[in-house]
């Protein structure tokens, strides 16, 4: 760490609630010398010594065969895996399989995500970590299973895990980072929950890994809901089984929030979005990651702010009725826009083209289960009202193209939600969400189908610092 600057304690508590101390004057130190800005400052200081090429190499094999063991174990015949398996998964043309939904949208992206925690960890960047990612993928294609490799898998985990990893390797290390007040044995455990691979490695290897990835304080805004809900609306369509009402647990994070003076855009994911759901209908009912990979900051006079550039996305949404899955390169932009002295805007408009995965939940068959390539597009507003409330709505659009499948056909999904939230007091809120999705498909071996839900909720919040996120640098 940076030594000679000084600290200020205040709390950003998000969830579970952690008291944390946040170094304010450091990024006044950034902004006046940018000479202390260096590529990953303390993290990387020393890791050109002690970084490892070697261990997270070591570590995927070995977490493959792992990984292999119990599902051989659980599953059987598929994990069988030999010297002939593997000579025939080098030679064979690779396919698109058709696992559980779950398994190849969210599984598969969560183990690619082990990979990127393992590199990133033992001090690789983050494009290092990536191709780490990318190749440990392809080990498991190729020496995981006795299946033919498949490509659907080799997007989910070896791209879709890296643009989930980063999020995670990130958020552990701003707990490492910023929670001094918090018993070191909890920190590294809420850490390595966060992500685990980085708990392993700060564990097996001491101080040898122990540096703490460098956040460079930067503004963000977290937020925990719990509550209930009920269908307001529902057209089914193919599927047989839904939940009438459903309590969820939802946690979002919007890290590096532009405006805040001295923060740079300077490495991948300097700028990201988190957000996972799980209700009692369904474990992981949506979790959502999308970060800015390559991009800079703009400003627009004094009362606004922004970053644009290209951003990585993970969509893995399941609102019952069907599930969709996206994996996408974008090009949009974050801003944040002050209407008055107490009144901001903020928001993301993101446009490109992602692989997506779309299926119908327990349906009576598992045809209209595939893959195309969908242009996509996401608005996200929130209206700030002097960090007393907030109104957010977003909308998503998602149309998926069966003709990488030769099917000829298509999906347009759409996803849309409204809601106001109130500060009670302190970091405390309530309030009410409208959540609507809609699917139609169209495809020359199904009849047209149609699925639609819409969600009625009420909720209470605790608020990250008792704020909706404002960044204000007219101070």
């Amino acid at each position: 760490m940076i030594s000679g600057v000084g600290a200020e304690e205040f709390a950003i508590d998000g969830f579970p609630q952690f008291a944390l101390l946040a170094n304010k004057s450091r990024a006044q130190a950034f902004e006046q010398s940018p000479s202390l800005r260096l590529p990953d400052s303390a993290f990387a200081q020393d890791s050109d010594a002690r970084k490892s090429y070697v261990i997270p190499a070591a570590e995927i094999v070995g977490f493959d065969f792992l990984v292999n063991r119990v599902n051989e174990h659980v599953n059987g015949h598929d994990y069988e895996v030999t010297s002939d398996t593997i000579k025939h998964n080098l030679r064979t043309r690779w396919v698109t399989d058709n696992d559980p939904f779950s398994t190849n949208q969210f599984f598969h992206p969560y183990q690619g995500s082990m990979y990127h925690g393992f590199a990133r960890s033992a001090g690789l960047g983050y494009w290092e970590s990536s191709a780490y990612t990318f190749a440990g993928s392809a080990l498991w294609e190729i020496a995981g299973e006795n299946t033919p490799p498949s490509k659907n898998d080799q997007i989910a985990s070896g791209i879709a895990g890296s643009f989930l990893g980063e999020p995670l390797f990130r958020m552990a290390n701003l707990l490492l980072e910023n929670g001094d007040d918090l018993p070191k044995f909890w920190r590294e455990l809420a850490a390595a929950t966060i992500s685990p691979a980085t708990g392993f490695n700060r564990l097996a290897f001491g101080d040898r890994f122990d540096s703490i990835f460098p956040s460079y304080d930067p503004a963000y805004y977290s937020r925990f809901q719990i509550g209930a809900n009920t269908a307001a609306k529902n057209s089914p369509g193919a599927s047989t089984q839904h939940d009438q009402n459903k309590i969820f647990a939802d946690y979002a994070m919007d890290y590096g929030l532009p405006g805040k003076p001295g923060y740079r855009y300077e490495r991948p994911f300097d700028y990201f979005y988190f957000n996972v759901t799980s209700s009692s209908a369904d474990a992981i009912e949506n979790l959502v990651s999308r970060g800015l990979l390559y991009g800079t900051d703009y400003q627009a006079g004094n009362n606004y702010r922004g970053v644009w550039g290209i951003y990585g996305s993970y969509d893995y949404l399941s609102p019952q009725l069907f599930s969709v899955s996206s994996t996408a390169l974008s090009l949009g932009t974050t801003a944040q826009w002050w209407l008055s002295q107490s009144i901001a805007l903020q928001g993301s408009v993101l446009g490109g083209t992602g692989y997506t995965a779309v299926s119908t939940l327990h349906g009576t068959g598992e045809k209209d289960y595939h893959y195309g390539i969908s242009p996509q597009a996401q608005l996200i507003l929130r209206l700030i009202f002097d960090n007393k409330a907030a109104f957010d709505l977003s909308a998503r659009e998602y149309y998926v193209n069966g003709n990488i499948e030769n099917r000829g056909g298509h999906d347009n999904i759409a996803r849309a939600d409204a809601s106001f939230t109130v500060r009670v007091c302190d970091q405390h809120a309530i309030g009410i969400k409208y959540v609507w999705t809609q699917r139609d498909a169209t495809y020359s071996d199904l009849s047209a189908s149609n699925q639609k839900r819409g969600e009625v909720a009420l909720y209470y919040a605790f608020i990250g610092g008792g704020q909706f996120g404002t960044v204000d640098w007219r101070k």
